[in-house]
């Protein structure tokens, strides 16, 4: 949690009265002895290598109203009940990272970078559409990036996002500030995707960085949301220190539409939670709460004193901070009150279940097709296709239509723009005359309304898509010259996406030219790096030539390819290398691009390691000439 001493409105000190009932004392059980569940050689603290890179190895959305569905709608059994002590291991394993990088998982330091890494290794392997957004502006100097998780499943017009911040302060390893609310998330989110159940909205995770610095993560988050990604977030969840050993029970918003499914849980425990003034515009609710977004959260208090009151109603010790460990370096596994983590993990998973997983299928349903799916238009032209829909369940619905995707000067039609299920509409695709040659995804969206629909979220809809491919053909010459964007790695991370923490001047590499390149792998476990740049090869040029240099050192010893390195243009591999391949030195490698003319493509980097002995593979001076 920030330490913020001016907010608006917010006083720093809990003074709330006594609740009228008594619960049952909580007791500040530390975490005693911890096993991750997972093979020990993966917790190794450093790899075998040859330079190997010094990191983890990770195991094997307040006054607006938010749609919520009424509570007694999914019976408090149906939401999983998360084992408590999977989420003690992650935090054992972020206390090891930090204990690997000078006792801190700070924002700009190698102890963050390792702690993404362990989190979004575990995402992606459960099936999550995982995504690293560097914090371009704002953030301390060499601050990693934000990690964005969403379950690919429910409806993209609702969803709702549940966050925590990554980081530590530099004084400490933070694991209850906030390894608590990382942790917590990030074993709900394996659950959700462990248990698989039908969604009605989209879940959105994420783990903030550069939030003890002025939660700067947050808020370049929220700053690069369009208006119209901004409404489809209908709440956010924030969850800061969860877990301290001397904790109370405190909401955001307690009273809020937002918090009423968090309220409920803890409410059924007999707790009686109170506003969490302490934390008011002090972790990254904040910057939701700024840009008119609903929130809430759950939260056991930072470096304010219980009061007698609430010692009497929850147990520990009054006129004592909260947590006396906050931004400390005693804030280990050994500073967790794991009853509080439980309560906390638990009323996570129960307000995810009530507000996005469906609880029955829909009435009345309909299907949506485009037909083609995929049409080429030249700049200056359109082209059209048929949306037809078919009903598949009750009665015929009216569905709206829409469509997101095209890229600039492209508009999409639909004549009608709304039909009854099992009747088609005719949707017309204009290029202006400026638009840039490429393939682009357009995602068409019918919206069904009608007697007795239900997406069993409560709004009475039901949603579906269907895609169409979009090519915009090329025209015009060609002018000779270099595409790729900073592709030397000189001038910091961007365009790059993807892995960038892999860019810089690491130590233990060198550079092919300049001073920075991009170190992919060379972890000694299972990872993997991607950095991805998209550009457009112009249509007129008859050669497109992509160069890169390549120096690949590995502590493999024989000749399988254990660890490998690939080029792909979009979904498509164009060469790979691996392991095999470690030689002294650079080596120059050339591919022909030359096919992709006219299109815009996605050109991506992506190295693959195994469970043990690391290869690194690092890479600099990349080009795409054309003429």
């Amino acid at each position: 949690m920030l330490r913020r001493f001016a907010v608006t409105g917010a006083s720093l000190a809990v003074t709330l009265a006594a609740a009228l009932l008594t619960a049952a004392p909580v007791s500040a059980a530390p975490i005693a002895s911890v096993t991750p569940a997972i093979p020990a050689t993966l917790l190794s603290s450093a790899a075998p290598a040859p330079a190997a890179r010094a990191t983890t190895a990770p195991a094997s959305p307040v006054a607006a109203s938010v749609p919520v569905p009424a509570l007694g709608a999914l019976a408090a059994d149906d939401a999983p009940d998360v084992d408590v002590a999977k989420v003690q291991a992650h935090l054992s394993e972020l206390n090891a990272i930090a204990n690997r990088n000078g006792g801190t998982r700070k924002s700009s330091g190698q102890g963050y970078r390792d702690s993404v890494a362990y989190v979004k290794g575990r995402l992606q392997a459960a099936g999550y559409a995982v995504t690293e957004q560097p914090c371009t502006s704002g953030c301390a100097s060499g601050a990693g990036p934000n990690l964005i998780a969403e379950w690919p499943q429910g409806d993209t017009s609702a969803v709702y996002m549940f966050g925590s911040h990554l980081d530590s302060v530099g004084a400490g390893p933070g694991i209850n500030d906030n390894g608590s609310g990382s942790a917590a998330l990030l074993e709900t989110a394996l659950t959700l995707a462990e248990r698989h159940p039908a969604m009605a909205a989209r879940a959105r995770f994420a783990w903030w960085t550069d939030e003890e610095q002025g939660l700067n993560g947050s808020d370049f988050y929220v700053g690069s949301l369009s208006s119209a990604e901004r409404s489809r977030i209908k709440a956010y969840y924030n969850f800061d220190m969860i877990a301290s050993p001397n904790g109370g029970y405190f909401i955001n918003h307690l009273t809020s539409t937002a918090a009423q499914p968090m309220k409920a849980y803890w409410d059924s425990l007999g707790l009686q939670p109170e506003e969490n003034t302490e934390g008011a515009g002090r972790s990254d609710d904040y910057s939701f709460e700024q840009a008119g977004i609903p929130t809430s959260g759950y939260a056991m208090g930072a470096g304010a004193r219980k009061t007698s009151a609430q010692a009497a109603k929850w147990g520990g010790t009054a006129n004592r901070a909260y947590d006396s460990c906050y931004h400390q370096s005693c804030d280990t596994t050994a500073n967790i009150n794991a009853t509080g983590l439980d309560r906390s993990v638990d009323g996570i998973a129960s307000t995810l279940w009530k507000l996005a997983v469906a609880r029955s299928t829909p009435a009345n349903d309909f299907s949506l097709i485009a037909t083609p799916a995929a049409g080429s238009v030249a700049p200056g032209e359109s082209l059209t296709t048929t949306i037809a829909t078919q009903t598949t369940s009750g009665s015929a619905q009216t569905v709206a239509l829409s469509a997101s995707g095209a890229p600039a000067g492209v508009t999409v039609s639909f004549s009608p723009g709304s039909v009854t299920s099992g009747a088609s509409s005719t949707m017309t695709v204009a290029a202006a005359a400026s638009t840039a040659p490429g393939t682009y995804p357009v995602t068409v969206t019918g919206t069904g309304s009608g007697s007795g629909s239900g997406s069993g979220s409560g709004s009475g809809t039901v949603t579906h898509t269907t895609s169409f491919s979009l090519t915009v053909k090329g025209a015009g010459g060609c002018t000779a010259g270099q595409l790729l964007a900073n592709g030397g790695f000189e001038n910091g991370t961007s365009p790059w996406t993807g892995d960038t923490g892999t860019i810089g001047a690491h130590t233990g590499q060198s550079a092919h030219g300049g001073s920075r390149f991009a170190w992919l792998g060379g972890y000694g476990y299972t990872a993997t790096d991607t950095l991805s740049q998209s550009l457009t090869v112009p249509a007129g040029c008859s050669r497109a030539t992509l160069t890169y240099w390549l120096h690949i050192d590995t502590a493999e010893t024989d000749r399988t390819a254990y660890d490998t390195f690939r080029v792909k243009v979009g979904d498509k591999v164009l060469t790979s290398s691996s392991n095999t391949d470690a030689a002294p030195g650079y080596a120059q490698h050339t591919l022909d691009l030359s096919p992709y003319a006219g299109q815009r493509i996605t050109l991506t980097f992506t190295a693959t390691e195994d469970t043990s002995l690391q290869t690194s593979f690092v890479l600099d001076d990349t080009s795409l000439q054309v003429s």
